[in-house]
């Protein structure tokens, strides 16, 4: 009988897919593996290393080759992406065809590779390679959350070396050891415990992944290592001989788990109607959001504040290789390459510059700037100060293709179709009619009595209930912003029947302006409106007798001199003639 002797471990650890630092003084050499990018778009991929502003020769003719001239550029600076760009998936599917484990008696992976040994399986792991499509988000000083699209390919590398018992050889008897067969029988990924992608016999597995929400999650990847040994005895005799043979089955389950964020958009979105055909929307998304589209061509959009560069993920720089004699380090040829993205100084845009959409409101989480998660030799503009995550925003345009409404995620190929997204009921925009007039006057001061109403129904529009201080506001954002009148340099709220009064004291023109509120805080919501009055105390009778009272006291000194002047000439004529 044959005997089956086997073993079963298993082990978990925990990575975040960290790109972890190099020093400044660092420069690694990265060959490009085979046309999955051109010249210029790997002069772009690695913004972490040093920027030493190589110099480009010129040929004979004094030119400069465009690409060699863009490559020059990007020697001296980094360059950073209006939107997620597709070079890092093509590049690290490409440099992971270059990546190879060792052979039988050699492990080889990452320095942070967690190996598990049994009975004769030594060194064994997986790792992951790259998760694609991705995008490492830089939101905090100390935040940077993994976001990974729902749907997505997992490269990983399982490796391991067999490492078998020492043979012996003595006068009657010969023991000899051998590997009779070896597979990595599954890989596996696992969602939160749930299994979501499979494959079978291939030390770089590619895993395509299919799951569904939101938030995050544990990644788990995990291989089933299988070794068959076979261990032969000859024993011999005087004239004979005799061969015997037994198999041993050895088995290792290992595995890594990756903290990420499944990042699925699931966005809700307000709509408006101006009265003057100008329309607005509003959006918000939970996670954080790229922007989005307004047309079919794709031209009249609206960017929020991330921006996005490409590195390198320096944990690969290097590979270990483990052999039953020790460890030795060498440099890897395969480089996984991610898409990062950053809070710009740019902040949000709407774009066509002069005659596109307009920005009217962005809100969000109010964070410290994440400068210091971002790499010390990458400088592409990211805020210095406090900014705002811009999980919603509203704009007012002048026309929007309701089947061409997308919100565009910060993870290439994860978009929204605003068309399917929870909308909530149009909001009405209604014209509103200002009037102003002299309500009553006294010698000094006018009293001027606003009112504000619909202009279609003729109902007051009411600012204020000065009974139990309740208002029309059904906000969208967590901002609410309510309207005001403003007249003669004060801010006043109409009463229950839209009126509102102010006393002025100074004749002149005095324009009562409407400033509503904000359509996404106020339902219903009304377009602003101005009206104006003149006031001066000649204006009316009483003014006139208030004038010429006045008039009055202030001609008699000059008419009681004038007199006495009179009075005086004469008295001296009259004395010189005598």
């Amino acid at each position: 009988m044959t005997p089956i002797i086997k073993f079963t471990t298993a082990a978990c650890l925990l990575l975040g897919l960290t790109t972890a630092g190099v020093t400044a003084s660092e420069s690694i050499h990265v060959e490009q593996p085979a046309a999955s990018v051109t010249d210029n778009e790997t002069a772009t991929l690695f913004s972490k290393e040093p920027n030493h502003c190589e110099e480009v020769t010129s040929d004979s003719a004094g030119d400069t080759d465009e690409s060699e001239a863009f490559e020059e550029l990007t020697s001296c600076t980094d360059v950073s992406f209006k939107e997620p760009p597709s070079t890092a998936v093509r590049w690290t599917a490409t440099a992971f065809d270059d990546l190879e484990p060792g052979g039988t008696r050699t492990s080889v992976g990452p320095p942070h590779a967690s190996r598990e040994d049994s009975w004769a399986i030594k060194d064994a792991h997986i790792s992951a390679f790259a998760i694609h499509p991705s995008t490492r988000a830089h939101t905090g000083p100390d935040e940077r959350p993994l976001f990974i699209a729902p749907e997505g390919e997992l490269r990983a590398l399982v490796d391991y070396r067999v490492e078998t018992p020492d043979g012996e050889d003595e006068e009657n008897f010969t023991q000899r050891w051998s590997v009779s067969s070896q597979e990595v029988r599954e890989v596996r990924v696992l969602r939160d415990g749930e299994t979501v992608a499979t494959a079978q016999g291939s030390q770089t597995p590619v895993l395509e992944y299919a799951t569904s929400g939101s938030g995050q999650t544990e990644v788990t990847l995990e291989a089933d290592i299988e070794v068959e040994i076979r261990e032969f005895v000859i024993i011999r005799g005087d004239g004979w001989a005799d061969t015997y043979s037994w198999d041993y089955s050895d088995e290792i389950t290992v595995s890594q788990t990756i903290t990420a964020h499944v990042y699925d958009l699931s966005a809700e979105r307000y709509t408006a109607t101006y009265p003057d055909g100008d329309v607005g929307i509003g959006v918000y998304q939970a996670l954080p959001w790229h922007g989005y589209t307004l047309s079919a061509d794709g031209n009249d959009m609206v960017r929020g504040v991330w921006r996005y560069y490409t590195a390198r993920d320096t944990s690969w720089d290097e590979l270990v290789e483990e052999t039953e004699g020790g460890s030795d380090v060498v440099t890897s040829d395969a480089r996984p390459v991610y898409v990062h993205s950053f809070p710009s100084r740019v902040g949000p845009r709407a774009e066509p510059d002069r005659d596109g959409p307009s920005i009217l409101d962005v809100w969000g989480i109010e964070s410290d700037s994440p400068a210091a998660t971002i790499h010390e030799n990458v400088d592409v503009g990211v805020v210095d100060d406090r900014y705002t995550r811009s999980y919603g925003m509203v704009i007012r345009t002048d026309s929007i293709d309701q089947d061409s409404l997308i919100v565009q995620g910060i993870v290439r190929g994860v978009d929204a179709p605003l068309s399917e997204a929870a909308h909530m009921d149009d909001r009405e925009i209604r014209e509103s009619d200002v009037d102003v007039v002299i309500e009553s006057v006294n010698d000094s001061a006018a009293t001027l009595r606003v009112e504000v109403t619909d202009a279609t129904t003729g109902d007051p529009i009411v600012l204020e209930d000065p009974i139990d201080g309740t208002t029309r506001m059904t906000s969208i954002g967590p901002d609410p912003r309510d309207g005001y009148l403003t007249i003669a340099g004060e801010r006043i709220e109409t009463n229950q029947s839209g009126m509102a009064t102010v006393t002025v004291s100074e004749p002149g023109l005095y324009t009562a302006e409407y400033h509503p509120g904000a359509w996404y805080t106020h339902d219903p919501a009304y377009a602003g409106g101005t009206a104006s009055v003149r006031w001066h105390p000649l204006t009316t009778v009483s003014g006139w007798l208030t004038l010429l009272s006045q008039s009055i006291w202030w001609v008699i000194p000059f008419a009681v001199s004038w007199y006495a002047g009179i009075r005086l000439t004469t008295f001296l004529q009259v004395g010189g003639r005598r």
